[in-house]
């Protein structure tokens, strides 16, 4: 009878094959914690479509979004570096939301997702 057994060599390859599918995942799951989530990129594409954009414009396009939400969202975009909040001495108070240099990194994967969605949507058609 004869065993099932791997190659010392082939145990190798399958643990490098393992790290970089782990390294892989890392730099998504990266990627993820800072863009992932039912509002973010939403919110990103609003704002890089109408910079600087007013808490108010955000609030009236994503209407099921709750104040709430809409708050905490621009907070951790704010907190990851991705957009910069600006407040204005008014009354009423006015708040504008832009993007950073970091967030302007973001630009041609959102338009990618864009283009993606698009095409996606004429193939179903």
């Amino acid at each position: 009878m004869e065993k099932n057994t791997i190659s010392e060599q082939q145990a190798v390859s399958m643990t490098d094959e393992l790290q970089l599918l782990m390294e892989n995942n890392i730099a998504l799951t990266n990627a993820m914690q800072v863009i992932g989530g039912k509002w973010k990129l939403l919110l990103l594409n609003s704002i890089r479509l109408d910079c600087p954009a007013r808490f108010g414009e955000l609030r009236k396009k994503m209407q099921d979004i709750t104040h709430a939400t809409l708050t905490a969202q621009l907070r951790e975009l704010e907190q990851d570096g991705i957009i910069e909040r600006k407040v204005y001495a008014e009354v009423p108070p006015r708040v504008e939301y832009k993007l950073t240099p970091l967030g302007i990194t973001l630009v041609p994967i959102i338009t990618s997702l864009c283009d993606w969605g698009e095409a996606y949507k004429n193939r179903m058609v």
